[in-house]
């Protein structure tokens, strides 16, 4: 190569200066930045397309708006089964004690001999101790024996004592306490009132939470507690349940009772 081209030759001229141009060498090293380039733009598009696909799609899930589904569902009473057990044996026939008894013998006047012996009647200091009857009777004497009482014929029977107490709070109860205006009130509440958590929203979380909670005389709900049921939902029923006022408080023996309640709610969400 001439002196006066060498400085403003390229470097790969210089190195194949003098060789086969046309072997490739010479034409994969002159085109290395072009296809770099190329390469880098496309790989880079590339990558822009999977991001873009990535953001369409998460907006996509995002604009599916999510609904909660509020049911109210009851607990049945586990019903125990009664085992048909044989009747306990009749108790002892205990025959009351024999008291000796005298047979009273109505007075009569006749003459001395026509008096039979056993119509005589018995003497006085005998009687102290035995009772009269309609016949002679030998038994024990009636020192400690207490006669039953007298029947006066009224009729009436007095109803057992009752020992409950009402002041205690009762875990089983003939009437359970209740949402005032039944069932279809507790739905509109819930409706109104029940909000799906967003943690548990986005981890699309479901599931049945069981509060537990006392209704004293007066209606009032206190010691509220969520017992079952997945933790991220637990603490939304539980306010629901504390912000849900007076409730009609248990029935029992016909009184109005302090009672545990338990109360299911039910958590579904469902994509619109």
């Amino acid at each position: 190569m001439e002196i006066n081209k060498i400085l403003t030759a390229d470097v790969l001229d210089i190195i194949f200066e003098g060789r086969n141009k046309q072997y490739g060498a010479y034409d994969l090293r002159k085109t290395y930045n072009r296809r770099l380039r190329i390469a880098m733009l496309v790989t880079t598009a590339v990558v822009l397309l999977l991001c873009a696909g990535f953001l369409v799609s998460n907006m996509n899930d995002r604009a599916k708006t999510k609904a909660m589904v509020v049911q109210d569902v009851q607990l049945e009473d586990i019903k125990e089964e009664k085992k048909d057990l044989p009747p306990p044996p009749p108790p002892p026939k205990v025959e009351p004690p024999k008291v000796e008894m005298a047979k009273f013998t109505p007075p009569k006047i006749v003459k001395d001999e026509e008096v039979k012996e056993e119509e005589k009647p018995p003497e006085v200091e005998k009687l102290e101790d035995t009772k009269i009857g309609a016949i002679n009777q030998q038994g024990i004497k009636d020192d400690n024996i207490t006669a039953p009482p007298i029947d006066q014929g009224k009729g009436v029977v007095e109803a057992p004592k009752d020992n409950t107490d009402y002041d205690k709070t009762f875990t089983k109860v003939e009437i359970e306490s209740s949402y005032p205006g039944g069932p279809a009130a507790w739905q509109r509440y819930l409706m109104k009132n029940l909000h799906y958590p967003d943690d548990a929203a986005s981890a699309e979380i479901q599931g049945t939470v069981i509060v537990q909670f006392i209704v004293d005389k007066e209606g009032n709900v206190s010691d509220v507690e969520a017992v079952q049921g997945p933790n991220e939902l637990r603490d939304e029923a539980a306010r629901v349940i504390k912000k849900s006022g007076n409730w009609s408080p248990a029935i029992q023996n016909g009184r109005k009772v302090k009672s545990y309640k338990k109360q299911p709610i039910v958590f579904r969400l469902e994509s619109q």
